[in-house]
């Protein structure tokens, strides 16, 4: 139960509930889509390039920290988002975002050295994790929940596009003039979003003083937090390839890491007035059990698309332009169920199935990785990879919906950012446990004389120095080792798989807490089918507030 002084600030947050009509919305939902577009392909665009990078960079031991600093950075700021928004307002936070994401991708296309470059996309983690929770946040402020199926599905549609057009346009730039261009390509089409969001984005005005806005932001939280979450990942990240695990630098980090997340949970249960994570949100068991199946479908995720393409490309030797396209498949797939799952949910008004058929057909995917092999036929990996894609499909936008109908509307952005929260660092430490286990899996299999090349797992090793005899070694050391790593992945999906007999379907008639019933909910105007009339739009703002909760019921 959220304690008082929680339930007291909460009731002074400026309700952003704003239903738009349709004609407006379709409008808004180009920005929208765009911008979460543009943030999936940077994101994700990388993987592909990640043997170029390190041999242009001369980085073949620490590359994976292109990858890992931006999803670290990301995991450390995105929980702060939503009692941003809900503080400042959602469209200043939503903004300020796309101008970052804008900024790191200029300075990754000059970036001089690895270094910087890992500096660089751990901006870039910042400022996709601003757009990513915004974008859901302010979708929640003006669309009802019956609807949102159908409009997250259409966003869900544009993530899959995102990781489609990104390791395709980062591979062309990479095999055909420098992986430079793909964030000289990005950074303009930031910076259109932004404008356009200037002009499209709702916005109600946050009342209150800027000073008291300040002191509700929960700064013992932010503080223990980052602690807790930078020295608990630096070392599972490099623990076992850049450091040992028994050395003072690890033993230390993790010592102070452990003891900031403990002072987090304390500050968060009894200090903070509006905490980042309140911990009321896991006294409710469908909502714990979810925001569980985000961190562990974090972790699988992640990891499955920064080791499908190294399987391409170090075992069965194709370009990273033929690599992204054997992932198109899966994608497509994950943007086309998007979409239709989407529709289900908000013509059926139930998400139960859709979770259920969605883990169990991911699980049946990544179980099939496991046989990826040296003589795995393009149909299977293609097959493979679809059949994952329709799972994740069916996950990854209606797992919140599904929570959302669970939370209290005064939580509803907290929960929309503890949830890519909790999915981003379950990406950063799946990550990490996977490179463990790629390194010591692949350093297991390498005969003795060839063993150091388990020290630049992310490179592509140039096989014509080889005899044809080594040739054969190493790429079932490379097959073995990323095996390994698949078999890891695929229980993880198992699990999200169980935990959905936790999550009953309650339908999308909301329920609101105590804390937020007012005169307005007394004797409401209800829409039967949870749709806003255009006229709602010319009403006063007490009116459209009215309207708003109305549509949430």
């Amino acid at each position: 139960m959220a304690t008082s002084r929680q339930a007291a600030a909460e009731g002074q947050l400026v309700d952003q509930t704003n239903i738009l009509p349709k004609g407006r919305l379709l409008i808004l939902y180009t920005t929208l889509s765009l911008s979460l577009f543009i943030c999936y392909a940077d994101q994700n665009g990388i993987a592909v390039a990640l043997p170029t990078v390190a041999r242009e960079l001369n980085a073949a031991n620490t590359i994976s920290w292109a990858g890992t600093s931006a999803l670290i950075a990301n995991t450390v700021f995105q929980v702060l988002y939503g009692r941003l928004s809900d503080i400042f307002g959602r469209k200043v936070v939503y903004l300020s975002a796309i101008v970052l994401l804008v900024i790191a991708d200029i300075l990754c296309s000059i970036a001089p050295n690895a270094e910087s470059l890992y500096v660089f996309r751990a901006l870039a983690g910042i400022a996709n994790g601003g757009i990513n929770s915004l974008t859901m946040m302010i979708v929640s402020d003006v669309v009802t929940l019956k609807q949102r199926g159908k409009y997250q599905g259409i966003l869900g549609a544009f993530i899959g596009l995102g990781n489609t057009f990104g390791p395709l346009v980062m591979a062309a730039f990479a095999q055909g003039s420098t992986w430079r261009g793909f964030f000289y390509l990005l950074a303009p089409m930031g910076a259109l979003c932004a404008i356009s969001g200037w002009f499209l984005v709702p916005s109600k005005p946050v009342e209150g003083r800027g000073i008291e806005k300040v002191k509700l932001i929960d700064w013992w939280g932010i503080l223990t937090g980052t602690v807790a979450v930078v020295f608990l990942l630096i070392p599972i990240s490099g623990g076992g390839s850049y450091f040992e695990w028994s050395s003072a630098l690890v033993i230390s980090m993790l010592t102070i890491g452990s003891i900031a997340a403990l002072a987090f949970v304390g500050v968060e249960r009894w200090v903070a007035r509006l905490p980042m994570t309140p911990l009321s949100m896991f006294s409710n068991i469908p909502i714990a059990a979810m925001l569980s199946q985000n961190f562990l479908f974090g972790m699988a995720y992640y990891s499955e698309l920064y080791y499908i393409p190294l399987y391409l490309e170090n075992v069965r030797g194709y370009t990273p332009l033929v690599s992204a396209a054997l992932t198109v498949p899966l994608v497509i797939a994950q943007a086309s169920i998007s979409a239709v799952s989407g529709q289900y949910i908000s013509r059926m008004g139930r998400y139960g199935e859709v979770l259920w058929s969605g883990f169990g057909m991911w699980l049946l995917g990544a179980g099939l990785m496991i046989m990826f092999n040296r003589g795995t036929s393009i149909v299977a990996i293609v097959f493979i990879n679809l059949v994952t894609g329709l799972g994740v499909g069916n996950v990854f936008q209606p797992i919140l919906v599904a929570l959302q109908a669970h939370a209290p509307k005064a939580q509803r952005a907290v929960i929309i950012s503890n949830r890519n929260f909790l999915r981003s660092l379950g990406g950063a430490v799946g990550l990490a446990i996977s490179a463990a286990v790629m390194q010591a899996s692949l350093a297991a299999a390498l005969p003795d004389e060839l063993s150091y090349i388990a020290s630049s797992t992310y490179s592509r090793v140039d096989l014509a120095s080889y005899t044809t005899d080594e040739r054969n070694q190493i790429l079932d050391a490379y097959s073995s080792a990323l095996r390994t790593v698949f078999i890891w992945l695929t229980p993880l999906v198992g699990l999200c798989l169980v935990l959905c007999i936790l999550v009953k379907d309650q339908g999308l008639e909301q329920k609101e807490g105590p804390s937020e019933k007012g005169p307005d909910v007394e004797n409401p105007k209800h829409d039967v089918d949870g749709r806003e009339s255009d006229s709602e739009d010319h009403k006063s703002d007490s009116e459209g507030r009215k309207s708003g909760i109305d549509g949430e019921k």
